[in-house]
């Protein structure tokens, strides 16, 4: 594979398209400025819906670019071998023009050809859609790769997998995957179509290895699932991926054609990065080099632990300087809310680090050099960026260095001393975990977790019933969010079973966490099956509605609450019903806000489901 810079290969992607008939559009703000549904700009797409749905673009039918996104649901994972808080998506576009043949045919030469790329195809792995009772199986796709694979002739693939599951006939180049892997929909309604996405095989002639072993990623989770091109041991990731916009969804399951049939692909600049560069995770390469030789001038040689923390610090910096070259402003809500919370994580990180003087300026100065090439908005916002993120950084500094003088005098750390590091100095519980878990203690997160209820219970008591509990705030985001977990629950009962109660939920503008009782992990089938109802509940357009009354009137209609929690002598009910035949699907003690009418949520995704405690799982969910 060829060796390439960032410029360069950003060059080459576009260059590539521009030679097959595409116009180069420039990136779009990260702020989207037609979407009130999506704080940030999340995916290449999302600039484009409305050529998508068939308005002319000034470039044509054939467009592409590079974009910037921002994406926080993975926050947890931010500091793996490829997760990424900030991120550059290569993406080719047709609106109504060439189909699956071409764009699946340029992508095997863009990444395979010694003019572009150069990958050995024997590293390329692809999947497709399965097919299912409502939609056939992607015969065109398949048609298409074994066209390109046959024109490369290419070894068997080296790996024990599923035969009747993960592979094609005599193909083992293409893999066929349900619709929770390779379907693409923004809604029950509206375009929808197939996706085909291409892996790349560490363990074939790399200079470095990104593979964790199978066996030693089985006995770290605790899964038995079998490897296969879509797994998550570390040996195959996935680097483009071409959706496939030929349907329109009914409703309940039924599709049509569209009139015009879309492709909509995205490729990963950092990933391919990695690669080319012959490097072992997507933080070794050029993008982040300026920003570790500032950390590690101060820290010398890292230890792991030092390397996690540096990495989530490039990481949330990078993010940072971008948000801020596009207008936002640290705060409390929504957009601002996630820029606060990424940027003061990284101060605690550096401050865990030993980082002094003026570490925060010495990283954000170098991203806006290394990136100006490409972004001229960053040297153009030069003052501004680095005003809006040192302000932060002076402002939360004193309350940190506080909260820290504060850990240093425990011997020992309760579960109420974490709570206070959190209320009075802004430490994270995480952060204070990972404090007291250096210094030889353990920190009671029931006790933590009790003392944070009652406090969301006195600051709803003095809020005049104004609910705050496990909400960030009250955005129109957070709202919505809050609402899917009353249907949410109401689903997970019903795939599950009345086993299920929650244990808890946090709510931010970027993510619901919903905690509940059930013994065991989900299958892909059960959450496929719960998100599924999610949705068919939000289609629905149900009422939401307010009563007042007793505990015991409450438990008399059957209403549901937060497993163990008292109540007082009159309680709030949230009812979610259907008005044309009275059905109630959810009815809970809650103290709101919500919505009024389910349709408002917006699509119900969920993207993590795991264990949390013996007995407790959890899941983390957005709305779009």
């Amino acid at each position: 594979m060829k060796r390439l810079t960032a410029q360069q290969l950003r060059a080459a992607f576009l260059g590539f398209f521009e030679s097959k008939g595409h116009t180069v559009i420039p990136s779009a703000p990260l702020v989207p400025q037609n979407d009130p549904t999506v704080l940030f700009t999340t995916a290449g797409m999302h600039p484009l819906v409305p050529y998508l749905l068939g308005e002319n673009h000034p470039g044509g039918k054939r467009v592409v670019d590079v974009q910037k996104c921002i994406r926080t649901t993975d926050i947890d994972d931010v500091g793996d071998n490829r997760h990424l808080t900030f991120f550059e998506m290569l993406g080719n576009w047709s609106f109504g023009d060439y189909f699956k043949a071409d764009a699946i045919a340029w992508s095997f030469e863009f990444l395979t050809s010694k003019d572009w790329l150069d990958l050995d195809p024997n590293q390329l792995y692809v999947s497709v859609f399965a097919g299912d009772a409502e939609v056939a199986r992607d015969q065109e796709a398949i048609d298409a790769w074994k066209k390109a694979f046959k024109a490369h002739p290419t070894k068997p693939i080296n790996a024990e997998f599923s035969e009747d599951v993960y592979t094609f006939g005599d193909v083992k180049r293409i893999f066929p995957y349900n619709r929770d892997k390779n379907w693409w929909q923004a809604g029950d309604k509206g375009p929808a179509g197939p996706d085909t996405e291409m892996f790349i095989d560490t363990e074939g002639e790399l200079p470095g290895n990104m593979r964790v072993k199978h066996a030693h990623w089985i006995k770290l989770t605790g899964s038995s699932e079998a490897c296969h091109i879509n797994c998550d041991c570390g040996r195959f990731i996935e680097v483009w991926n071409n959706v496939f916009m030929q349907y329109n969804g009914l409703g309940g399951g039924k599709y049509e054609l569209l009139a015009q049939p879309n492709v909509d692909t995205g490729m990963g600049l950092e990933r391919v990065l990695t690669f080319s560069q012959g490097q072992n995770n997507v933080f070794d390469t050029e993008l982040f080099k300026s920003a570790f030789n500032v950390i590690f001038d101060q820290v010398g040689e890292a230890t792991n632990l030092q390397e996690d923390k540096a990495r989530i610090i490039v990481d949330h910096l990078r993010a940072s300087t971008f948000m801020a070259a596009d207008g936002v402003v640290p705060s409390n809500k929504e957009r601002g809310y996630i820029m606060r919370r990424i940027l003061r994580r990284a101060i605690v990180h550096g401050k865990m680090l030993g980082l002094k003087d003026t570490w925060v300026e010495k990283i954000v100065s170098g991203y806006i050099r290394a990136y100006s090439e490409a972004y001229p908005e960053l040297e153009q916002n030069r003052r501004n960026i680095l005003n809006v993120i040192l302000e932060e950084e002076q402002k939360f500094g004193k309350t940190l260095e506080a909260g820290l003088k504060e850990f240093r005098k425990y011997k020992e750390v309760t579960g109420t001393d974490a709570f206070n590091l959190f209320q009075s100095f802004g430490i994270p519980w995480e952060i204070t975990k990972e404090l007291a878990l250096q210094s030889g203690m353990h920190v009671n997160k029931e006790e933590f977790e009790a003392e944070f209820k009652k406090h969301q219970e006195l600051s709803r008591t003095a809020s005049a019933g104004t609910f705050k509990g496990g909400l960030s705030d009250h955005s129109e985001i957070v709202v919505r969010m809050h609402t899917a977990t009353h249907l949410l629950q109401a689903a997970l009962r019903k795939v599950l079973g009345e086993n299920v109660f929650q244990k808890g939920s946090n709510i931010t503008p970027e993510r619901l966490r919903f905690d509940f009782t059930h013994p065991e992990k989900m299958s892909a089938e059960q959450i496929t099956e719960v998100e599924k109802i999610v949705n068919e509940y939000i289609t629905r357009d149900l009422t939401v509605t307010k009563e007042i009354m007793t505990p015991d009137q409450a438990r008399t209609l059957g209403a549901i609450g937060l497993f163990g929690e008292k109540y007082g002598e009159t309680v709030s009910i949230y009812t979610i019903s259907d008005a044309k035949n009275n059905e109630v699907v959810s009815r809970e003690f809650c103290g709101g806000p919500h919505v009024s009418h389910t349709r408002e949520i917006g699509k119900f995704k969920i993207f993590k489901e795991e264990a949390v405690s013996a007995g407790v799982r959890r899941i983390k969910a957005i709305v779009e």
